[in-house]
This record gives C-alpha cells, structure tokens and sequence, in this order.
C-alpha cells in the first residue's frame, strides 16, 4: 500500500479515508468525512479523510497502552534504528512530501522542503539521545544502602500539532516520545492532516510495531472532542500540545483533573531590537525571515519591530523597499516568497490588525490590502509609529505585517519588549558583547535569538515563558520531558 503515490494538483484515491489505529488503516466508525482545502484555490478540495469521534480515539489510546510495552522493552538500540529508518524515508521523499505540505498548507515550495528536512532532523537528534538516558549513582547518606535513579517512559502521549508547521510540529513531539519509550496518538490540525497521513505511511514502511504511533483525524467541530477524549483517559499520561493560549488552558485545566504531565507551545508576541550598533545588513536580512517566512505564520515569527531612533529612518526605508519586493504567489510557483494564509478568517485577521493599527496613528509604508491574487492572500506590509495600543502590539497577527516602533535607549527597549504576556521568542541585534549579555539575561522569553533571524534546531530546547507555555522540546531537555526519574534505594548486606 504505497500512500506516498498521488499526484498533483488533485489528490484522491490513497490519501482519501485513512487514519490509523493499531497499525491499521481505518475510517470512522459511521464513514464520515471531512473536506481538506487548497488554501491557494478557489475551494480546491485536495482529499476527504475520516472524521473520527470519542470511540476511535478511545481504541487509539488503547492501542498505544498495549504497545507500550514491547516498545518500551525494545532497547534503545533498536528504537533508535527504527527511528533513523523514518527520517531516511522523508529525505528519499522529500520532493514529493513538499508539494502535498504547500497543497494543504500554502507555503513556498522551498520552505516546504526545508520544513521536512529539519522534521527528519528531530529522528536523527533523538535517535542518538535516546541511546543515553541515563541515571544517577548517588552517594548514599544512610549506611548499608545503595541509592541510584533511573529514568524510564511516561507511558502514552496525547500529541495535538498545529497547521502552520505541520510536518515539523509532529515529529518534534513524536521523535523524543518514541525514543523514550512512549507510544503516541497524533491528533493534526483540520486544515493539514495528509502529510500527517504521509508520515504514518513512512513510519509504518520504516517498522515501526502496531500501536507505537497512532493517527486521530477530525474536522474542527471534532477537534475539541477527540481532544478532552485524549485528555481525559486514564491510560494517557502526557499531553503534549501546540497551538493557542486559549485552547492551551483549557486542555491544562483538563489534564489537572488526572495529574497529567503537560506541556504547551503556545502564543508568541516576539519582539525584534534593533539597536543603533547593530549591523543593518544582518539586522535587515534577519527580519525577512523571522518576519516573513511562512508569510509570518509562525509563533516565533517577529511580531514588533523596535528600532533605535539613530538607525529607525533607514532601516525602515530599507525594510520597506525589501518588503515590496516581495512575490506573493501560488507557493508551487519557486518564484514565490509569500503564499496564502490558511483560511479567510485569518486573512480577516491579519487586515483588522493593520486597520486598527492605522486608526490609531500608525502610518503605512506599503501593502496594507487584500492581495488580488485571492481571497486567501495578502500584501506584505510595513507599518511605522505603531502605538503601543494598537491590536498588533498586543495580540499575533500571525501574517505578513512587519509592525515597527522607535525606542531611545536600551531600558525603554527591554520595557517595551517584556510588555506582553507572551514569552516565546525574542530577537536583537548589537555589537556591543557587553550588551548582549545584559539584554539576553534581562529578556522575558524563553528563547532568545542575538544577531541572528533563524535559530531553531532540534539539539536545542525549544518553549517559552508565561503564557507562551511551559515544558521544553528539543535537546536533552526533550527526552527528559517524555521520561520520569524513578530514585531506587537498595538495601546492601
């Protein structure tokens, strides 16, 4: 059965119907689907996938609890192969893989590509670390004992990923679960389940046994009941999601109802310094990736743009002419640089955010519309003087809106930057080494990126502060997140 086979642009037939369970490929119970769209057509329906509820939900958890076992007892050795099977797969199909994520998904062809080779790179990361839990010998403090700690697998994890990184998204939660000695159930977003689908094809061809990685689809109306199903069942141990800070908190107060491990990726409000020593040239290419890349879809994604008076004039000049530069466009297209949003809704989004911000002193430099090429796009746009109450200041406009304001000097920046309640990522850009010791530490944010757009790698811990999240993904901070410590005090004779 050979799901990686379809073709463009329509897609029917393997990647139709399917969720997996048990290492079976089924359809809900009652055959209800629901439509995936092309997000650059005009309602372009790609494929129609089964619309699970509580019962297939309930069979995947127990599918993953009764694998646990054996794949727990597997060893590290033979997980870690298994794993290393699943990225070499995505690599082999890595072409094929990137035109369905900009099918479902909308962006660039070449971030497509990139998004699934830093997907396989999280297999590749964990497939080494997995071989390394180790415990501790302590020195005992009670004589005629020996006491050690071991860490060993949480058990079953509920794995909720989001659309906007939905390839990267899933093995991120599912490569350090895996190589602890979890088994999963994945719950994608609505909007992109096949590369989901495409990935449990990979992952079964790679061998990995019935159970251990199990696949739940649903339609939004479906998502918060398959959701509080997973949260909710005693045999699941750890729930692991990405997505908003509202949905965040209602499944944590869910999951305080079974003592269940958490751990949230939730919204960002990343600010972007830029100070009057900063090297402009690196300044302004960083800020075409970590403002525009996905079309600014991203939770990391620089949200306020603040720049020293000395240096705001020409670098926003600069920022501009760049900006208008950019091709919005089908992102099959390799000339594109900006491809649609996910949905009108937040296309609606990103235009209200740019009003409101306009209505309140902000002044335009260029963009600022509805891109003509369809109801799911927008012209990348750049916004100066952006007072500090306007809704994009406050809120993820999550689209391709740079939002710039002046600061003074350097309190009054890290003040303006730490004025959210958001902490996932921050930016800034010096020379100055005293500096970026001082503004690194005094930053309210879990990640902090200096003199540089891109930071992400799965050797790295990755999660934020206040209501970005807690729990990290990532590093060695990753596995341990999926293992418990179990301390064992052994009486010596």
């Amino acid at each position: 059965m050979n799901f990686l086979h379809y073709a463009t642009p329509g897609l029917a037939g393997e990647l139709e119907k399917r969720a997996y369970i048990g290492g079976r490929w089924v359809e809900a119970d009652d055959g209800a689907t629901f439509e995936v769209v092309n997000p650059a057509g005009t309602g372009e329906v790609l494929a129609r996938v089964p619309n699970l509820g509580a019962d297939e939900t309930r069979r995947a958890i127990v599918a993953a609890d009764e694998a646990g076992a054996a794949w727990a007892g597997a060893g590290a050795a033979e997980r870690s192969a298994v794993l290393r099977r699943w990225a070499d797969l995505i690599r082999e199909d890595v072409e094929r893989l990137a035109t369905l994520l900009v099918l479902e998904q909308g962006k660039p062809l070449a971030e497509a590509r990139g998004e699934l080779i830093y997907a396989a790179s999280f297999f590749d990361w964990f497939a080494e670390e997995g071989r390394r839990p180790h415990g501790e010998t302590i020195p005992s403090a009670r004589p005629g004992t020996r006491m050690t700690t071991i860490r060993q697998p949480m058990g079953v994890g509920a794995c909720i990923t989001p659309w906007n990184f939905p390839a990267s998204m899933i093995t991120r939660k599912a490569a350090p679960a895996l190589a602890a000695g979890c088994t999963v159930v994945l719950k994608p977003a609505e909007q992109t389940p096949l590369i989901a689908i495409a990935l449990c094809a990979l992952a079964e061809r790679a061998g990995l046994p019935p159970g251990v990685v199990n696949l739940v689809t649903g339609d939004r109306a479906a998502a918060a009941l398959i959701g509080e199903t997973l949260v909710g069942h005693e045999r699941v141990r750890k729930i692991s999601f990405t997505g908003s800070t509202k949905v965040g908190s209602r499944l944590m107060r869910l999951a305080a109802e079974g003592i269940k491990s958490v751990a949230l990726e939730l919204g960002g409000n990343a600010p972007f310094l830029v100070f009057e020593d900063a090297d402009l040239d690196l300044a302004l290419d960083s800020a075409m990736r970590a403002k525009f890349n996905n079309a600014g879809q991203a939770c990391i994604a620089a949200n306020r743009i603040l720049v020293a008076r000395a240096v705001h004039d020409e670098f926003v000049a600069r920022l501009a002419e760049r900006c208008a530069a950019l091709v919005v466009g089908n992102g099959l297209d390799p000339d594109t640089d900006i491809g649609p949003l996910i949905n009108r809704a937040a296309v609606d989004k990103v235009h209200r955010h740019v009003t409101d911000a306009v209505a309140k002193g902000a002044r335009m430099l260029t963009g600022g519309a509805h891109h003509p090429l369809g109801e799911n796009f927008y012209t990348p746009t750049v916004l100066v003087d952006c007072p500090p109450d306007a809704d994009l200041c406050a809120e993820e406009t999550f689209g391709p809106v740079a939002a710039v304001q002046i600061f003074d000097d350097e309190d009054e920046a890290v003040t303006a930057a730490n004025d959210t309640v958001y902490g996932l990522a921050a930016y800034f850009f010096t020379t100055d080494a005293d500096r970026v010791v001082r503004v690194s530490e005094a930053l309210h944010s879990g990640l902090v990126s200096v003199n540089v757009g891109e930071f992400t790698t799965p050797v790295a811990p990755f999660g934020g502060v206040k209501q970005s999240g807690i729990g990290r993904e990532g590093g060695a901070e990753g596995l341990r997140d999926w293992q418990e410590t179990k301390y064992i005090c052994q009486g010596v004779r």
